[in-house]
């Protein structure tokens, strides 16, 4: 659980500075479940250049409640949460300093966003709160207003959040809280996972990550493993003290996840990550009379050249062939899947225009054949792949350049995706091989998306 913070102060002294406004929002990592906004008679004057700086005036905060008569509200707030904040160290000072004054010892860890940010958005121009947000296309209002900063500080976190790809957030979290045995508690961390699709860590009481995994019913998913059966599935069961999740709406962000964070992370009870996922591929050559033609093979099968997809069986790469001769009026004959001596059977029934008697032109024929290589092959594609997001008015982006998986990301506006700086500052890089090739290349023949937009 995270206490996203912003505090305004009245200006001054180091130590001596008063609380005039502050805002919380409890977030749990998916959504706000608490938040707190109130302005607050620091009994004390506003240095000039902030009143110009917030809008806060000696004014405004006459009526407004004392920091006492906040402070409880702001203990059961913060109560078992980690304190987020854009410069953590000042916020939290602050905020001590008034507790200490009040006789109270306030002690909560802490994250800073800026350091985060260092950490995980390497190439920003700036650091500062207002120009890191502008730079990610992150819409905020009212700057300098605790409000208005922390709920910008709340996007930027987020963000974060899944960006982080090694989990260090979340680990540090789940190490920093106090947790019980889990045996009475299995019900409640299921009762805390949604049934929706996303992908779902289960730490030990160190934090680490044992077991990872993707789902399109993550509460489903982790009660299966609450009560399989087996010895390796009990010792999942013993040493799991807490489980999280990363919501990500489309199936396809939370496959190219788990394929990218199982090889960060090595959990102890996932299976080894097989180096390639596939066994069989599509490939394609030019006829003795130049036209393409499509066949099947092992992967690195002797004599095989111009692999256009990739498959987990020898079975599905024929089905796939079968599909596109039919699809795009491609001949039999031509792609193996006809022995026969002269015209191919679909000639007669006039599905074929006559390539396997040379009657049909070889660049009208190759056209098509061109068609269906676009179609089911990444092969020098720039384009976004957009789907479903965590949450309504939300989409997810997978970034692909030159036929190269280039990262994931989400947006809520349309300016984000058109433009290609901010675009390239919210996905989450993630390196391209062969594997996560195969992943989205599986997905679209099997599934759809919601749009795809050429770059």
């Amino acid at each position: 659980m995270y206490a996203i913070l912003d505090i305004e102060t009245t200006g001054g002294k180091y130590n001596e500075e008063g609380i005039t406004e502050i805002a919380i929002h409890k977030y749990d990592g998916h959504e706000v479940v608490d938040k707190f906004i109130s302005l607050v008679n620091p009994e004390k004057d506003i240095q000039p250049f902030v009143v110009k700086l917030t809008g806060i005036n000696n004014k405004m905060l006459r009526t407004a409640p004392k920091f006492h008569e906040v402070a409880k509200r702001i203990v059961e707030i913060t109560e078992g949460a980690v304190i987020i904040a854009h410069n953590a160290q000042f916020d939290y000072r602050i905020l001590r300093t008034e507790f200490r004054r009040l006789g109270y010892n306030f002690e909560r860890k802490t994250l800073c966003t800026v350091e985060l940010s260092q950490k995980l958005l390497p190439d920003a121009e700036s650091y500062s709160l207002g120009k890191l947000v502008r730079s990610l296309g992150i819409a905020v209002s009212d700057r300098h207003r605790a409000n208005g900063d922390a709920l910008a500080t709340l996007k930027l976190f987020r963000l974060l959040l899944s960006k982080d790809l090694d989990k260090s957030i979340i680990k540090t979290v789940v190490r920093a809280e106090t947790l019980g045995e889990l045996s009475t508690r299995q019900l409640d961390i299921v009762d805390t996972l949604p049934s929706e699709t996303g992908v779902y860590y289960m730490h030990n009481k160190d934090g680490e990550i044992i077991f990872l995994g993707k789902s399109s019913n993550i509460k489903k998913r982790v009660n299966q493993h609450f009560t399989k059966s087996g010895n390796k599935a009990r010792k999942l069961q013993k040493e799991t003290k807490k489980v999280t999740f990363e919501k990500t709406g489309s199936e396809l962000i939370a496959l190219l996840k788990e394929n990218e964070e199982l090889k960060r992370n090595k959990p102890r009870y996932n299976h080894r990550v097989k180096p390639k996922l596939f066994s069989h591929g599509l490939y394609q050559t030019i006829s003795e009379d130049g036209y393409i033609q499509f066949y099947t093979a092992a992967i690195n099968a002797k004599g095989s050249t111009g692999l256009v997809t990739t498959f987990s069986s020898n079975a599905s790469a024929k089905n796939l062939l079968y599909k596109i001769s039919k699809d795009f009026n491609l001949c039999d004959k031509i792609n193996g899947l006809s022995e026969a001596k002269s015209n191919c059977s679909k000639y007669k029934e006039g599905n074929c225009k006559g390539a396997c008697i040379q009657k049909e032109g070889v660049d009208t024929y190759n056209e098509r054949a061109l068609e269906a290589l676009k179609t089911f092959s990444l092969s020098m594609k720039n384009c976004i792949l957009t789907d479903k997001g965590r949450e309504v008015g939300e989409y997810s982006a997978i970034l692909i350049q030159n036929g190269e998986l280039k990262g994931i990301g989400f947006y809520d506006l349309n300016h984000q995706i058109n433009n290609i700086h901010i675009l390239e500052s919210i996905i989450t890089p993630m390196k391209s091989n062969a594997n996560t090739t195969h992943i989205i290349e599986s997905y679209l023949r099997k599934r759809r998306v919601k749009k795809v937009i050429d770059l």
